[in-house]
């Protein structure tokens, strides 16, 4: 049986917690007891995932804040440290998805920026702000969102998302010391209703078929995912990118 409250009492901040993952990962941990501060570019979506959770009677906060953006990141740190006196976990899950999975030329240079300066500097600049708030906390730890994506490199998006599991093991090297552990999991492709939206069936049975578990990915493995590497059981686990594919990453 999971043990719901072993994240009594604990600081999680949530980029891109206004929705999707975000926001799933948000419940799991506030149902686990931790207060959790969804940051999100679209503040009224954080309002509103953090105000579901409140009435449930859990802890939970919501702030706008665009993670590419240093001060305004600096800023969420520094209340998030003056109100709670520090932060436990750090989830770097805000990042542009689908619409940037083609081909540079496709694209053009002003989205290849945009992709970069959300995915990979959002992700530096997020960690880089949260180093002073957890250092020294038990059980401290970061995870960062790649995605398979970054095992076949297909488009600025795979890019972004390989450098990003780079950004894991260089971070995971350099915060060790603080006792702070960066791990980061991959997900295959996963069937949230936004996908259901935007993929056409002969898309989502060609990456089926790329799979060796012939079963959608469901959002809930995602967040097992999550719930492991911030638990105890992972206190030996860091610098590692979790691939939850259902085996696609195997094939590319």
């Amino acid at each position: 049986m999971p043990d719901n409250t072993e994240h009594q009492g604990r600081i999680a901040l949530v980029t891109g917690g206004g929705r999707g993952f975000g926001k799933a990962f948000g419940e799991a941990l506030s149902a686990r007891g931790a207060h959790v501060v969804l940051a999100d570019i679209d503040g009224d979506a954080a309002a509103e995932a953090a105000a579901e959770l409140t009435a449930k009677g859990r802890g939970a906060t919501a702030v706008a804040c665009d993670v590419a953006d240093e001060e305004q990141v600096g800023a969420v740190l520094r209340e998030i440290a003056d109100r709670h006196g520090g932060l436990d976990l750090l989830v770097n899950n805000a990042g542009l998805h689908a619409a940037y999975n083609r081909p540079f030329t496709e694209l053009g240079l002003a989205a290849v920026r945009r992709v970069l300066d959300v995915n990979v500097m959002g992700t530096i600049i997020c960690t880089m702000a949260a180093r002073d708030a957890m250092k020294d906390r038990e059980g401290a730890c970061v995870v960062n969102i790649s995605s398979s994506a970054a095992y076949a490199n297909r488009s600025i998006y795979g890019v972004s998302k390989l450098a990003v599991r780079g950004l894991t093991m260089s971070f995971a090297r350099e915060f060790a010391g603080d006792g702070i552990r960066v791990n980061a999991i991959a997900p295959g492709l996963i069937f949230t209703d936004a996908v259901r939206e935007q993929l056409s069936p002969a898309e989502a049975e060609r990456v089926l078929g790329e799979q060796i578990l012939h079963r959608q990915g469901q959002e809930r493995d995602i967040v097992e995912a999550l719930l492991y590497l911030v638990s105890s059981k992972a206190s030996f686990v860091t610098g590692e990118t979790l691939r939850v594919t259902g085996g696609f990453a195997l094939s590319v």
